[in-house]
């Protein structure tokens, strides 16, 4: 019988390209019983399906990746997640290497921009070579090795490029520096000093913003960590003791006081409780919970005490499956960054070949081989992947900016590359197209007036901090209604409350707290049918001394945004179809999209289900999904591209590569119109990076162009795709007022 295929993820250090992820995913296809690797230069990881046990399989993996040249972390082979804390030190190392690189390139820049405007200034060629060098073979010697690396393997890449063009351009100065030393004093010869600085500075500046762009990933899995607490408290041989969630095992009775953190997946063993799972389902109305009920780790226990037996741990508990389907999702390469590393890996064996040849041809036919040498120089110095290292960089951090600017902030490169061709955005439901909490729907009195009703609700909430109570107050503060005076209140977790008002006793509550005390609700059976259709909750107000009646019901909802509507008006005219992925009943999504005009809706999802139902768009659509809940994070993470609510969780907005800082659904077509702009930005600088090479190797290999003219060429091609990157800035919101007016506050 054929055994079941599993999946497992490997942290991979030491990729810098196409090329790199080509070879590791080549060794480790390579492995038997591996029937699927896929590489992802973002992550830094490996996402491997094999036949068999995982576990057994791991350590032919890490040989596989060794021997192709890179390193698998230790910390993989115990099981563990690399996080942060040395990907953080690592991002602080880069950013001073790169510091340090521009501070030593900037006097060598600086006279070349003056020659522009006309001042005859050049730095002394004896301090150009001290500037240079430390540039050359300190900071650029990771691409040294990792083009030793390429030589090896038999294969090209980006590294390689850059080495032997930045090599050909500081060897070519250091010869004629050298050759015509005895002149310096009158004569000044053509220098390449401030081109090999200035590529190798750059290329550090592309590497930082993606090393940031990566700590992203560890940002999310942390956040989903930090919603288990370090220490729970148990009762073990009759003695309560606080111990480490470590150390927690199946069967630990676990007490949990009001307001904390439920440590772990469990069953209520005694006790009743309000539970927020707003965290782990995105739904704002607390979940009531008694003896039996299931509760989830990582929720919080709002008003009861609670004993909780364990019943899940480790990989199996609701958090950590969650945890895994984030980290699985983020493994999965962005189509537009396949298509870049596919062109850049033909690109360079193609112009290290034209090089050798321009040298060969003009050695053999001339004779004259230093001549040919300029010649092969040239060719690679007008080569150098300058202008196309900049050309998606440059307009990428034009667009961010503009997006921050206007309350959209884009922290995932690959997110803003990938946005222009959405087709599809499926949206959660409370808190992105909603408000997110709970407000009064209808008052439905009996034998007393609508505004009487309201006033005993009130009345009897004073104080309370459970979102229905808000509701209540807030219905009644804008309502004006005249609050009476609570001589005494009890709360009831689970049930509801009771209190006196003017010598009477009244209760607020569930139906089955009316019961509880005697009372029938038959008599609103239509309205509650009427509003459960509708995805509401349903209270209940009665009054049990001197006389016990029903004197009303109370239904709440959670109400569209006031912007909700034009903004998915705004994306249907963009070409987009939008979809609803709610954990709420069919009733209340209904409700929701048809106020809105949504396309399309699933309800009663759950957390795990919005992943597969996105799998699922993403058959026939590129899909943006926004959210901002916890349950969101693997539907997040799952998108072609995740958007997250600022007003949401943090998980929320870690797991996704662009976040609508105002909470304000109007962003949404903003963002895809910035991502569209942004997306022309970087065709058409490809498009220039491209042409220069395309007309330029060809008149450098044909001895056209000298290597100062090839320089200024390669130059001249930088100059041109910023310039055309901040002609983004001229791009404004259609709402101008929106933007206005979410910046003043």
């Amino acid at each position: 019988m054929k055994s079941q295929s599993e999946k497992l993820q490997i942290p991979i250090q030491g990729m810098s390209c196409a090329s790199c992820v080509a070879r590791v995913e080549k060794a480790l296809n390579n492995v038997p019983q591996v029937q699927n690797a896929s590489v992802s230069l973002a992550t830094e990881s490996a996402l491997v399906e094999v036949q068999g046990d995982k576990d057994s399989l791991l350590p032919q993996l890490v040989a596989a990746v060794e021997k192709a040249g890179y390193k698998v972390p230790p910390e993989a082979l115990k099981g563990e997640t690399v996080l942060s804390d040395q990907k953080e030190k690592e991002l602080k190392k880069e950013f001073t290497i790169l510091i340090l690189s521009a501070l030593l390139t900037l006097p060598l820049v600086i006279p070349m921009l003056a020659e522009l405007a006309g001042l005859n200034w050049m730095l002394s060629p004896w301090w150009q070579w001290a500037l240079a060098t430390p540039v050359q073979f300190i900071f650029g010697a990771r691409f040294y090795k990792a083009a030793y690396k390429a030589v090896r393997a038999k294969a090209g890449n980006m590294d390689l490029l850059v080495a032997l063009g930045t090599s050909a351009a500081y060897g070519l100065s250091v010869f004629e520096l050298l050759s015509k030393r005895e002149h310096l004093e009158h004569w000044m010869p053509h220098l390449y000093f401030e081109s090999s600085a200035v590529i190798i500075t750059l290329i550090l500046l592309g590497k930082y913003l993606e090393a940031r762009a990566r700590m992203q990933t560890s940002a999310a899995i942390r956040a989903l960590q930090a919603l288990r607490p370090e220490e729970a408290t148990v009762i073990r041989k009759g003695q309560q003791k606080t111990i480490a969630v470590k150390n927690l095992v199946i069967g630990d009775i676990v007490i949990i006081k009001p307001g904390e953190r439920i440590p772990a997946d469990g069953e209520i063993t005694e006790g009743a409780s309000h539970i927020d799972e707003s965290m782990l389902t995105g739904e704002s109305l607390p979940v009531s919970k008694k003896a039996g009920a299931k509760v989830v780790g990582g929720s919080v226990n709002n008003d009861g005490l609670l004993q909780v037996r364990v019943t899940a741990l480790g990989a199996e508990s609701t958090l950590n499956k969650i945890i895994r389907l984030v980290e699985t999702a983020q493994a999965v390469k962005a189509p537009v960054q396949r298509l870049v590393d596919r062109v850049s890996a033909v690109f360079v064996p193609v112009v290290i070949g034209i090089a050798l040849m321009t040298i060969l041809g003009w050695g053999f036919y001339s004779g004259d081989w230093q001549q040919a040498i300029l010649n092969g120089i040239a060719v690679l110095v007008i080569a150098c992947p300058c202008a196309l290292g900049l050309a998606t960089p440059a307009s990428i951090m034009v667009g961010t900016g503009l997006g921050a600017k206007n309350g959209i902030l884009i922290k995932d490169a690959e997110a803003l590359e990938i946005a222009h061709s959405v087709t599809a955005v499926a949206f959660d439901k409370t808190g992105t197209l909603t408000v997110g909490k709970p407000r009064v729907a209808s008052l439905v009195p009996n034998e007393i007036s609508e505004k009487n009703l309201l006033s005993v609700a009130a009345s009897l909430q004073q104080g309370s901090e459970h979102p229905l109570a808000k509701a209540v107050l807030l219905k009644a503060q804008e309502d004006h209604t005249t609050l009476q005076s609570l001589s005494s209140m009890t709360a009831f977790p689970g049930f509801g409350v009771e209190g006196v008002l003017n010598s009477a006793t009244y209760i607020l509550g569930s139906r089955r707290w009316m019961e509880r005390n005697g009372l029938n609700v038959d008599a609103f059976s239509k309205a509650i049918a009427e509003a459960e259709s509708q995805g509401q909750t349903v209270s209940f107000v009665a009054q049990t001394q001197p006389e016990a009646k029903v004197l009303g019901m109370i239904s709440f909802s959670d109400l569209p945004k006031d912007t909700s509507a034009e903004a998915i008006s705004k994306l249907h005219k963009l070409g987009i179809k939008t979809v609803m992925l709610t954990g709420d009943n069919h009733g209340a999504a209904q409700s929701i999209a048809r106020k809105l005009g949504i396309d399309e809706v699933h309800a009663g999802v759950l957390p795990q289900d919005k992943a597969r139902l996105i799998e699922n768009l993403k058959k026939n659509h590129t899909v943006a999904m926004v959210g901002d809940g916890v349950n969101d994070a693997p539907a997040l993470a799952a998108a072609n591209v995740g958007i997250a609510m600022a007003s949401g969780s943090d998980i929320a907005m870690h797991s996704a590569g662009i976040t609508l800082m105002r909470g304000e659904p109007l962003l949404l077509p903003d963002a895809v119109e910035i991502s569209r702009k942004t997306y022309k930005k970087i065709q058409q600088n490809l498009f220039w990076a491209f042409i220069y090479n395309v007309i330029g190797i060809p008149l450098a290999a044909l001895g056209f162009l000298n290597p100062v003219i090839a320089g200024a060429a390669m130059a001249f091609s930088s100059v041109s795709v910023v310039t055309n990157a901040l002609l983004l800035k001229r791009w404004r919101p259609a709402n101008k007022a929106l933007v206005t007016n979410a910046t003043s506050h």
